[in-house]
């Protein structure tokens, strides 16, 4: 499965990206909070930030959980859990710091902006009509 890459900016505006298997390799063991060339999703001049993603099963990344595997903590608050009262804590599942192979989706934003918008970079792809 290809991984896509989200790439959020300053505007509010995301933008998101396949990139195929070759290409992601170059992104398995960095860490949330680490920094990468924008050049890997064709956003060259870029400086992209990762700050989260999710793996095939969809369970979030979480930057408290060190490795590179899934983990089942109790949690009572941040990503991956929702409280309905206050004080409550739940087990739940999550996924580590580290970009393994098991991640289809990454988030990024931008640290440093290059020459180019993102927008003539990163095209909108066209959606297509399905007939009934």
């Amino acid at each position: 499965m290809e991984m896509k890459i989200v790439v959020g900016e300053k505007s509010g505006k995301s933008y998101q990206v396949e990139i195929p298997k070759e290409k992601d390799a170059q992104l398995v063991g960095k860490k949330i909070g680490d920094e990468f060339d924008g050049g890997l999703v064709g956003a060259a001049g870029y400086t992209l930030k990762i700050t989260g993603g999710s793996d095939i099963s969809g369970f979030p990344m979480r930057d408290d959980i060190s490795g590179s595997r899934r983990a089942s903590v109790v949690l009572s608050s941040g990503v991956g859990f929702r409280s309905h009262d206050s004080g409550q804590r739940a087990r739940k599942t999550v996924h580590s710091h580290t970009v393994d192979l098991s991640i289809v989706q990454l988030n990024t934003v931008v640290v440093k902006a290059g020459a180019e918008p993102l927008e003539k970079l990163m095209p909108k792809a066209e959606k297509k009509e399905e007939k009934k």
